[in-house]
């Protein structure tokens, strides 16, 4: 019996109608929110007149260079909150000695420091009097925070976000409420999704087999020699003697017999081939849930491993003459060997033979269930299922029990009869078609798309009036801290506590803050926020040229991404200073990034905490080499994009964008390759150019030294490296080192860039000038602190912007 399931439009009418009336609906009876009365803001009289003196020349009505001027500016602006943009923009770039240009006259040093603490204390006075929290939006949850919602509502260990499209991303980050719209496509992608989750969850999913394929992460050709393939671990799901192959999730839909199949490497000129020759299979039984499968041949202590560097033809590589040896291959159920078979160490292939790299595994599938037998109680039915009818006649209380239950997690609040009476109407139509476990079903597909699951919607009190600013309810404060902190729903514990109002009390926020960080779902914080603060999901679109960089490959790909994102998580979870960013004297990594580093004592696989040397220049986000390689070209680096990334990411200072039609840089000059500094010089000759480039390019040029890829050298071009820089305000410095240094130094604009990034996250919206006296706040209560990073978390998840709403205009 097939689960029925709304149609598209169907299911489109039924989210637009829906988060209309919740956009509209107060929920008094769940809001404990009180109104935020202005208070009364005494500005003190300030020294204006720099602006007069030194800035209406060029930022007037009739120049207006960058897009400003002060014509309409008075000093009693900050007493009514008037031109906060404008004010922001000058406090900016006049605290980074900006403003005035260096060719311009200059304020005495005094004049300049009285001016930036009159307008800071100003803007800061007016936004402690009058906060704002920008702009209310509805949002929808992206692809990733979907996911883990299903995770942990249904107890469901799979990932789904492979089968929605990618979102769109805005001010750095894919979780903006602007850029998360809603279409009919992407409402049908739900749907589909919704349905066979909601199968899954309750063991209703189809018992047919069908095959799930799972193409390993493996270099491609060398030469035409085949895909290579080592004489080592090839992750941490397998076995510690083992070598090559690889493992991967898989939900087994229902118990039964499942075939597991590899398909080997033949070290064809063209490795997607796929010869009934090269395949494998057994058949093994499998409990219905979460599995990990995998398979992998055992290390040999002196394997040949040697590459052939010619073309690999007849012609030129002799045919082997000894027999193949039968080799091990281990099939793996979550970690423990459940068969084993013996396959040749080669095959004589009919267009050369398998001898240049050792046998490997480049494909898993997955076939089943056969003999599928009766449902398993997985942990998503002991989640769903809170009772089982003994009678007919108990089946509806016994549904709207598990229906209520449900609806209160997924919505994140207590639910009402309108709220389930859809729901069982769901459960009512397909029970009435088939039976009490698919009449279930039917509701959890309603539930995983139904606008208040799928929508963050908040509340305000009964009466309030547009525009008036107000503190959220502790219901939408649980789910503004669990999607920031988990990109998750909340769990248990927090909804408790918001639903007994507690989180309303002192040092709450801060408590649950402590005990969500502890939670393994925090590394959620690694892998979206840092994972796109530090352009880390940009690492598998990077293509290094091997003719220029042989040495990399697909495990030094993944050894980048894993050393940044523990050294992130151990930042995050130990309270370290946010300073470690910069500068440190650990990292970790295996012994194939040691390597690539040319750190000695590292052997194995398994990554590890390490001591750095400061002879090594490692240390600090900038000598880590997944950073230096998303910040690079495939055959050179970029001087330009790693300057742009500091700026950007470290400093929040980021460039204009260039001019139209900017001309490439020229590589060569007379018959001779240039370096990246002559490139540049030549580049800079225009105007236009070298602007931004006197801030980009002294940065870019300190981290010459790092190749494409992240590896240490002293030449391009067949020169010595010349790593000194000047910065436009003068100082000189030079390489990495140097480069720390001048960031140590400006580490109270780091964690003012950082903490807006972290808040722009947090918000899930772009910053606006009434948020930057927050960033300025919480930058400085974590300098006090050592610049703590989870100072900083805290601090945003008890400010303003955070924890109060403006009601939205009628």
């Amino acid at each position: 019996m097939t689960l029925s399931r709304p149609s598209v439009g169907g299911a489109l009418l039924l989210l637009s109608t829906a988060v209309v009336a919740l956009a509209a609906a107060t929920h008094s009876d769940g809001v404990r929110a009180q109104a935020v009365q202005p208070a009364v803001v005494h500005v003190e009289s300030g020294p204006p007149e720099l602006l007069e003196h030194y800035c209406a020349r060029c930022h007037n009505d009739d120049d207006k260079v960058a897009n400003l001027s002060i014509a309409d500016l008075r000093d009693n602006d900050l007493l009514i909150g008037k031109h906060a943009d404008e004010w922001e923009k000058i406090l900016r770039r006049t605290s980074l000695d900006e403003m005035p240009p260096r060719n311009k006259p200059q304020p005495d040093p005094a004049m300049r420091a009285a001016f930036i603490q009159w307008l800071k204390g100003s803007l800061d006075a007016y936004a402690t009097a009058h906060p704002d929290p920008g702009r209310a939006t509805i949002r929808r949850l992206n692809r990733v925070e979907y996911a883990n919602a299903v995770r942990d509502l249904l107890a469901l260990d799979t990932d789904v976000s492979r089968d929605l499209p990618q979102d769109n991303s805005g001010y750095g980050f894919d979780n903006i409420a602007d850029v998360l719209t809603v279409s009919p496509t992407l409402m049908d992608r739900y749907v589909n999704v919704a349905s066979k989750v909601a199968r899954m969850a309750t063991g209703m999913s189809s018992p047919r087999a069908f095959v799930t394929s799972y193409e390993l992460p493996k270099d491609g050709s060398v030469l035409n020699s085949g895909r290579p393939a080592y004489n080592e671990r090839a992750g941490d799901a397998l076995p510690l003697g083992s070598r090559g192959g690889g493992a991967f999730p898989y939900y087994a839909r229902h118990a039964g017999v499942y075939e597991v199949s590899g398909w080997l490497n033949s070290n064809t000129n063209n490795e997607s081939d796929r010869l009934k020759e090269d395949k494998v299979s057994v058949r093994v039984p499998l409990k219905a849930g979460a599995h990990t499968i995998g398979m992998t041949f055992h290390r040999t202590l002196a394997p040949d491993e040697s590459v052939q560097t010619l073309r690999n033809d007849l012609d030129k590589v002799p045919l082997p003459v000894d027999a193949p040896k039968p080799l091990p291959l281990d099939v793996l159920v979550d970690g423990v060997r459940v068969k084993q078979i013996s396959v040749p160490s080669y095959r004589l292939s009919p267009r050369y033979s398998q001898q240049n790299f050792p046998r490997d595994v480049l494909q898993i599938d997955v076939a089943g269930p056969y003999d599928a037998s009766a449902k398993d109680d997985t942990p998503s039915r002991k989640r769903i299922f809170l009772c089982r009818p003994r009678a007919a006649s108990a089946e509806t209380a016994c549904a709207r029990k598990i229906i209520t239950a449900l609806a209160h997690r997924a919505y994140r609040r207590p639910v009402s009869e309108a709220d389930v009476a859809p729901l069982m109407k769901l459960y009512a139509s397909e029970r009435a078609a088939s039976d009490f476990d698919h009449g279930v079903a039917a509701a959890v597909e309603g539930v995983l798309v139904a606008p208040q699951f799928l929508f963050l919607v908040e509340s305000d009190p009964a009466g309030s009036a547009p525009g008036s600013v107000h503190r959220v309810s502790d219901l939408d404060l649980a789910s503004r801290l669990s999607f920031f902190l988990w990109s998750s729903i909340p769990d248990d514990t927090l909804l408790k506590a918001a639903e007994q109002g507690k989180l309303a009390t002192p040092g709450a926020i801060e408590a649950q803050v402590t005990r969500m960080l502890a939670d393994p779902r925090a590394d959620a914080l690694t892998k979206n926020f840092a994972g796109q603060w530090l352009y880390l999901r940009n690492l598998d679109q990077q293509r290094p040229d091997i003719t220029v960089y042989p040495a990399f490959d697909a495990r030094l790909r993944t050894a980048m991404a894993r050393e940044t994102e523990m050294f992130f998580g151990y930042v995050l979870h130990n309270n370290r200073s946010l300073l470690d960013f910069i500068a440190a004297d650990y990292t970790f990594l295996n012994q194939r990034l040691a390597a690539h580093y040319g750190i000695a004592g590292v052997s194995g696989t398994a990554f590890r905490k390490v001591a750095l040397d400061p002879a090594w220049h490692r240390g600090g986000l900038l000598g880590q080499a997944s950073i230096l390689t998303v910040t690079s070209y495939g055959n050179h680096t970029s001087v330009v994009k790693r300057g742009k990334w500091v700026l950007e990411n470290i400093l929040a200072a980021a460039p204009p964008p260039p001019p139209p039609d900017v001309p490439a840089l020229q590589e060569t000059h007379d018959g001779r390759k240039l370096t990246a500094r002559e490139q540049l010089e030549m580049h800079r000759a225009n105007p236009a150019c070298a602007s931004c480039h006197v801030k980009m390019d002294p940065i870019g040029f300190a981290l010459e030294n790092f190749d494409a890829v992240g590896g240490w050298r002293k030449q391009d071009a067949g020169q010595i490296i010349d790593a000194a820089a000047v910065l436009p305000d003068g100082t000189k410095f030079s390489g990495f080192d140097g480069l720390q240094t001048i960031l140590l130094a400006r580490k109270d604009e780091f964690a003012g860039a950082f903490t807006r990034r972290l808040l722009t996250y947090a918000l899930a919206r772009g910053l606006i000038a009434q948020d930057m006296p927050t960033v300025r706040k919480i930058a400085a209560s974590a300098a006090g602190d050592d610049y703590r990073i989870q100072t900083i978390i805290k601090g945003i998840a008890t400010s303003a912007p955070f924890t109060l709403r403006k009601t939205p205009a009628k």
